[in-house]
């Protein structure tokens, strides 16, 4: 039986998030699929009123980087993220892609997977701006790592540019955000309640 998943919200810190395509199908392989991804998080964020630090949208799956919503919680933003971003391309129920999605597929598929997202998603509290650089660089450097780029500039699906070059990109990052550092006691008990490990991206109950 899976352990429950604990989240660590109200501590004031970032939160590090990955969520996966449906069993790492690369359903974000198109470049306007990743652009209408952008697109719709922007909006999420002007919703729910969450800073934005960093990002990178892969073919089959997405980190970001964020703060604590002004309204929910990261939950909440995850939960509504990945419905508005599954309807957009795929669809509510359809088994097949609709005439006006077919612009966010290089080769569609003859039958869609039944979801577009894996359930759940893996959230890491990050307490400092050690962990917070850490964050920014290990996801830029993923399409280097993945090979998909030579240079994280390269990848226009991600806010290494705005860190390296000061481009908005297609999602401004916000620069404000002061971390409220753990103590030495809080960040041992954060750490110890990890108590599951997941695939590099799950996302909490979504379609």
């Amino acid at each position: 039986m899976k352990k429950r998943l604990e989240r660590r919200y109200g501590l004031g810190h970032l939160h590090f998030i990955t969520f996966s395509c449906y069993r790492r199908l690369p359903l974000l392989g198109a470049e306007r699929a990743r652009d209408e991804f952008l697109r719709i998080l922007n909006e999420i964020r002007d919703r729910y009123g969450f800073a934005l630090l960093g990002y990178v949208v892969m073919p089959e799956h997405v980190h970001l980087l964020i703060s604590e919503p002004s309204v929910g919680n990261p939950s909440v933003v995850m939960r509504l993220l990945k419905q508005r971003v599954s309807r957009a391309l795929r669809g509510k129920r359809s088994k097949r892609v609709r005439a006006t999605q077919l612009t966010f597929w290089d080769d569609p598929p003859e039958n869609l997977p039944p979801r577009f997202w894996q359930r759940r998603f893996y959230d890491f509290n990050v307490w400092s701006f050690r962990k917070k650089n850490e964050k920014l660089n290990y996801m830029h450097f993923n399409p280097v790592k993945r090979g998909l780029v030579k240079h994280p500039k390269q990848w226009g699906w991600s806010s290494y540019r705005f860190y390296s070059m000061g481009e908005p990109g297609l999602c401004l990052p916000d620069m404000k955000w002061e971390p409220r550092i753990a103590r030495p006691t809080e960040r041992r008990k954060i750490v110890s309640r990890r108590t599951v490990k997941e695939e590099t991206a799950h996302p909490s109950r979504q379609p």
